[in-house]
């Protein structure tokens, strides 16, 4: 009779999700906090920063804003390149060279698993962020910073991460936990009132 060996395998995984305003704000410690607890103690752990450009019109200077940022708090994490700019919507999710571009950057930055991806945006970026820094070294350390309502009780909060492919939503993806996620009540302030009301019917049929 053959011999079979019965293995388990199981994976505890914990996360903070924080609520705060003005997230680059020098002066707010809610991201510099999260990566000095979860970065590497033995030496300064380095971030790349992937932008929703849907917000640049709403807040231009929000890359100047994160450069500053991490200037300040360059003692505990060195942004490695400037941020990071892609569709946002379901677009970000249908164009494989996005992953590749984050994954190019992963390389050519030498961001390895003691590092941070870090997602801005709506959830549909989250998802292809997050699916990249999934694959990445099998998982490099991924910050969520969700910037609408839907987002903020869905996407951002959630485990799954995917992109669309062959006809198909949500066709390639894997559950991968971020290490934090950051909701900044002060991006939902350019938000019209559909993207108010779909934020919250989400968060009514969710509880």
């Amino acid at each position: 009779m053959d011999k079979i060996l019965h293995q388990a395998f199981q994976v505890s995984f914990h996360y903070d999700v924080l609520f705060t305003e003005h997230v680059f704000d020098p002066s707010n410690r809610a991201l510099a906090g999260v990566m000095s607890e979860r970065g590497s103690q033995a030496r300064q752990s380095k971030a790349l920063v992937v932008i929703d450009d849907g917000l640049l019109p709403f807040y231009p200077d929000l890359p100047e804003k994160i450069i500053r940022y991490f200037d300040v708090h360059q003692a505990v994490a060195q942004l490695s390149t400037s941020p990071l700019l892609v569709k946002g919507g379901e677009q970000a999710k249908n164009e494989p060279r996005l992953v590749d571009l984050i994954l190019q950057a992963v390389n050519d930055l030498a961001i390895d698993r003691h590092s941070f991806v870090i997602g801005i945006g709506g959830g549909a970026v989250l998802d292809m962020v997050g699916y990249a820094a999934a694959i990445a070294h099998r998982g490099v350390k991924h910050i969520r910073i969700p910037t609408t309502v839907l987002a903020q009780n869905d996407s951002g909060v959630g485990v799954k991460n995917a992109v669309n492919a062959f006809g198909k939503k949500n066709f390639i993806g894997c559950f991968a936990p971020p290490v934090a996620v950051i909701n900044d009540g002060e991006f939902l302030k350019t938000l019209d009132d559909r993207d108010w009301r779909a934020g919250i019917s989400e968060a009514i049929k969710v509880s």
